[in-house]
């Protein structure tokens, strides 16, 4: 059974508000043992991403991604192009900080972010203004903002996954009903 759903701003600044709430909930002051594990390798060969990877990955997204994109569209339309994503540029900005530094700066940047939106006013014409991203063609403001929201429950699901992961080999025969532990995830390569 399928069912249509229309796009609701404020469902998507609803998820977009608790994202921050869920990370430092569920991995503030764990041990490093869990927060840098990894699922190994991937079928193709690179290496998976811990907690700590996937924070960083949302701070470069709220720094270059959503807003500006979201930017672009309001005010140059299809005429520019989105600048591309660096989805590894966490590797590099990340160093040297501990996963506390990280959830506090995500956490802050997401709270600009929501309020740099709100200040928007966004009325129902400007969602179905029309951007152009470098890979996927055109897109509407409501389809970038929609993502927004379900790219952080990608990261949510992902990191339950990493996290389980970590006790894959001790949950003994139990591995059968955990689902979580079978998932070979979703996100594009």
């Amino acid at each position: 059974m399928s069912s249509s759903t229309e796009f609701s701003l404020a469902e998507v600044v609803a998820v977009l508000t608790r994202t921050p709430v869920a990370l430092d909930a569920l991995l503030r002051g764990l041990p490093n043992d869990w927060v840098l594990c990894t699922e190994g390798r991937s079928d193709d060969g690179k290496d998976t991403w811990s907690a700590f990877d996937i924070v960083g990955h949302l701070i470069v997204g709220e720094r270059t991604d959503w807003m500006p994109r979201a930017r672009i569209i309001l005010e140059s339309g299809e005429a520019r192009p989105f600048d591309p994503f660096d989805r590894f540029a966490q590797e590099r900005e990340s160093q040297g900080k501990s996963l506390e530094q990280l959830l506090d700066e995500f956490a802050r940047l997401r709270r600009d972010n929501l309020a740099a939106l709100q200040a928007l006013n966004l009325q129902p014409e400007d969602l179905t203004r029309r951007g152009r991203h470098p890979a996927l063609g055109v897109v509407t403001l409501s389809e970038l903002l929609a993502t927004w929201a379900v790219h952080d429950l990608t990261h949510l699901h992902q990191l339950s996954r990493v996290l389980a992961y970590r006790y894959r080999d001790v949950v003994g025969p139990w591995s059968a009903y955990l689902g979580v532990l079978h998932c070979n995830g979703h996100s594009a390569p």
